[in-house]
């Protein structure tokens, strides 16, 4: 979706800057790891519908499940393995597609590497006119551990792709993006023209979604050549053969396209869906699209009010091709799945805009506070509660699907009520 140049510059970035909050819906050699605590782990049946309360007790629809002895085991242990760091120290660089296009990359770094706080500003990605009103004194940055231009550590490390939303960028989930690379993950991620904020905010992107699938495609391309290259830092540490593909919001819909190409193992989709009759919201047609063949894990949030769960999310899980996983995380919003509500004090954009003395403005325009909001206060639980829950969630099912783990840990309906936040969980073998 393209903004109206009509539109004041502050308009448009308050609409923009809310986590993709306006027309981002998603329509549009073994890694050197160290295994985790051995877990229970469950023959998956065919279909698996869970809603935990304190009391709900899974339930199988299909299919004898057959669950291995957990008496030794606490589940909220089990459903936290991944949810800290793994063993690697993060390095990140950043290289460029020879389309110009920056992309960012995580990746394990060598035993003993000094970290220090990385930090990134969102105001850097945005035109200047627009970083000099949003002056408010609240955070506008976000800090991760890492260290930049590491060498890299030794051994071959599978490959996550990542894309950004709408109005966002190659950054926008470093949360998780840079979480995977501490568990043995090359992570790479390019900003796509066609949909980054500094674009959207500029008026010049295009909406072009095939833009997008090339240009993720095109950072494989651009791995494996560095793989190759004797030159290259990253010189026989990836591992090509083992790709998943992870997006938000609209860069769900780009790794559905990614997917269809071989090399693609798999596919994460958080806050996105499949586009209806590929028209996205404006589709007069409820005719749901051939999704790919490939495993793949659909994860939204209760109460995300830009891409609904139910309407949304749901109906492209149903649509995909067994095996697939869906998770719907009570009390997550759409910014709940990248690093915005860390901004302006734990109410995202908006409070960056009411800390820059924007609040009567905003007073006049409820639905662009909403959109900015969606995920960041009330019904929405801090993302600090949730990120373990995805970080944890996303960590073992790439490891899961790529065959680093023998058996998922921690995905299934028998620990949905163990998490840090309740989770709806359906699952088709």
């Amino acid at each position: 979706m393209r903004l109206r140049r009509a539109r004041p510059p502050l308009v448009v970035a308050l609409v923009a800057l809310g986590g993709g909050a306006l027309g981002c819906s998603g329509d549009d050699a073994a890694p050197v790891t160290t295994a985790p605590p051995a877990a229970a782990t469950t023959t998956t049946p065919t279909t698996t519908t869970t809603t935990p309360t304190t009391t709900a007790t899974p339930t199988t629809s299909s299919a004898t499940t057959t669950l291995a002895p957990t008496t030794t085991l606490d589940p909220a242990e089990v459903v936290t393995t991944y949810a800290e760091p793994g063993s690697h120290p993060v390095g990140v660089t950043t290289l460029t597609l020879p389309t110009g296009n920056p992309v960012e990359v995580w990746y394990p770094a060598t035993e003993g590497t000094p970290v220090g706080e990385l930090t990134y500003d969102v105001r850097d990605f945005v035109p200047p006119a627009i970083s000099d009103i949003l002056t408010g004194d609240v955070p506008t940055t976000f800090a991760y551990a890492g260290a930049r231009d590491a060498e890299v550590a030794p051994g071959m490390f599978p490959v996550v792709l990542f894309s950004h939303g709408f109005s966002g960028f190659r950054l926008q989930s470093t949360f998780l993006t840079s979480h995977l690379a501490s568990w043995g993950f090359v992570v790479a991620a390019p900003d796509h023209p066609s949909r980054d904020l500094a674009n959207v905010l500029g008026a010049t992107a295009s909406g072009d979604r095939a833009s997008a699938v090339a240009e993720l495609l095109a950072t494989l391309d651009l791995l494996a050549a560095a793989g190759d290259d004797p030159t290259s830092a990253f010189s026989g540490h990836v591992d090509v053969e083992r790709v998943v593909a992870v997006g938000h919001s609209a860069g769900g819909g780009t790794v559905l396209g990614a997917a269809e190409d071989p090399r693609i193992d798999g596919y994460v989709s958080m806050a996105s869906g499949a586009a209806l009759g590929g028209g996205g919201a404006t589709a007069t047609t409820t005719a749901m699209p051939s999704l790919p063949d490939r495993p793949s894990f659909f994860i939204a949030g209760s109460v995300d009010g830009i891409v609904p769960a139910e309407e949304r999310t749901r109906p492209a899980f149903e649509a995909a091709p067994a095996p697939s996983l869906l998770w719907i995380l009570e009390g997550v919003g759409h910014n709940g799945f990248d690093d915005f509500c860390t901004f302006g004090g734990g109410t995202g954009i908006i409070g960056v805009a009411e800390a820059s003395g924007l609040s009567g403005f905003l007073d006049t325009q409820p639905q662009l506070r909403a959109l900015g909001e969606d995920g960041c206060i009330p019904p929405a639980v801090p993302v600090e509660r949730t990120f373990p829950v995805i970080r944890h969630g996303v960590t073992a099912w790439i490891r899961a699907t790529l065959g680093i783990d023998p058996a998922a840990i921690g995905l299934g309906a028998e620990h949905a009520g163990a998490h840090a936040v309740p989770v709806v969980v359906e699952s088709r073998a």
